[in-house]
């Protein structure tokens, strides 16, 4: 498996994170493509849980070189603190690359965020103002700064003055924010440029040479299909390509190259923040309530408590065929275990018409309902087991008709939050 792409199928938090874990082994370079420090992955060292944000999860296998490609936006001073983190618990950072060619947050893209979302009010995206979507807009605007800018004082402080030309009156008179000088901004980036200095590299020929030489090579997704800028639940969606097409321009290698494509599915479905979720359960709900409690539903990144709903084949389907899904990892499959009934969204119905996939339109999918097939739950702890042959039949009949509706082999299951808590059907 020369090179794989591993992106999520819902609205994020599917357990990308684990899943890159558990088959990082397989892997000698692991590179993330698209986002920044707005997606976070929660994983275990010990008895210790790390919630990452920048750093690819390879970094926890001594021996695999994690690279946060040139489709991410990098926050230096996220970056840092989690390389500090890890070393703290024994793990080596000296393999992490960055390109040079990522996109850096400033400090006034978090201000220019935060405020813009205050702006929205109750039109906001709900986003996670970590500076993510204003600093891709310069980047399409051509006013940001890269990784490599850091690494030359006098061109940094050029192409700082000249994005400072741009954003300061707009901070001062769009906002009534404090702006920003040239001197302030130098004096704690160009500190954190001799730390990320030794780590920076060009990161399409480090891609391509490696699989030259024969070399596995893992593409890690960032939030997921229905938060792609373009495939996603426009505009409550994030500001990057983070289906599997972005591994291509996020990295550097061409699509030839790739040649599994694994999606991830959480076996019910969460959001968090704004925007269209048709198989949300309402506050209060007796089942709803109970995934959240017994799934520990909260976002890694920000803490929100996540909005819950039954499995939406319709979304996985979509983004099936979005990505090119050669496979599918369904993940916390044992929170089900707390419910006699358990429900499947296998169509919508809106205004007397039957949707089979995801409507192109906006407002058909706002008011979209959705068709339910009903299913016995297990009502067993299925944690302690790891072989698809000894689930409950209600089980093995579950993740049998999500792999139909999906119309992608299931591979990988997992049945619990520690490494060793999955069932592995088929990938190798």
């Amino acid at each position: 498996m020369p090179a794989s792409v591993l992106v999520g199928t819902q609205w994020g938090d599917e357990g990308k994170g684990k899943v890159t874990d558990l088959i990082a082994t397989d892997f000698d370079l692991v590179c993330r493509y698209a986002g920044g420090a707005n997606a976070g992955h929660t994983v275990i060292v010990g008895d210790t849980q790390l919630a990452l944000h920048q750093i690819p999860s390879g970094i926890m296998y001594e021996g695999t070189t994690s690279l946060i490609g040139n489709g991410c936006i990098v926050d230096p001073a996220v970056v840092l603190d989690e390389m500090d983190t890890l070393e703290s618990q024994g793990i080596s950072c000296d393999d992490l690359k960055i390109s040079g060619n990522a996109h850096i947050v400033m400090p006034y893209h978090k201000d220019l965020d935060g405020a813009h979302e205050k702006r929205l009010g109750k039109n906001l995206i709900g986003t996670t103002k970590r500076g993510v979507g204003p600093t891709y807009m310069d980047k399409m605007n051509r006013t940001g700064l890269r990784v490599q800018d850091m690494l030359d004082e006098k061109i940094f402080r050029e192409k700082l003055e000249a994005a400072l030309a741009y954003t300061n009156p707009t901070l001062e008179l769009v906002y009534g924010l404090p702006t920003y000088t040239v001197d302030q901004i130098c004096e704690t980036y160009l500190g954190y440029a001799e730390r990320i200095r030794p780590h920076i590299c060009e990161s399409s020929r480090l891609l391509n040479t490696a699989l030259d030489e024969g070399k596995n090579v893992l593409f890690e997704g960032a939030q997921a299909t229905m938060l792609d800028i373009d495939h996603g639940t426009y505009p409550f969606v994030t500001s990057s390509n983070c289906t599997a097409g972005g591994a291509v321009t996020g990295s550097g290698v061409g699509p030839t190259q790739i040649e599994r494509v694994l999606g991830v599915a959480k076996a019910y479905l969460t959001r968090v923040g704004s925007g269209p979720f048709p198989t949300e359960l309402p506050e209060g709900d007796y089942a709803g309530d109970l995934l959240g409690k017994v799934g520990h539903e909260f976002g890694v990144t920000t803490g929100r408590k996540r909005r819950c709903g039954w499995y939406d084949a319709v979304v996985v389907n979509y983004a099936a065929r979005v990505n090119g899904l050669t496979d599918l990892a369904i993940t916390k499959l044992d929170v089900l275990g707390c419910l006699e009934k358990i429900k499947v969204c296998v169509a919508y119905e809106c205004d007397g018409v039957r949707y089979d996939t995801v409507p192109e339109h906006q407002s058909v999918f706002y008011h979209a309902t959705p068709i339910y097939e009903e299913m016995d739950g297990w009502m067993c702890d299925i944690s302690g087991i790891r072989e698809f042959d000894q689930l409950p039949q209600e089980a093995k009949d579950y993740i049998e008709l999500l792999e139909g509706l999906a119309n992608t082999r299931v591979s990988i299951i997992t049945v619990g939050p520690e490494r060793d808590q999955t069932i592995n059907r088929s990938w190798s």
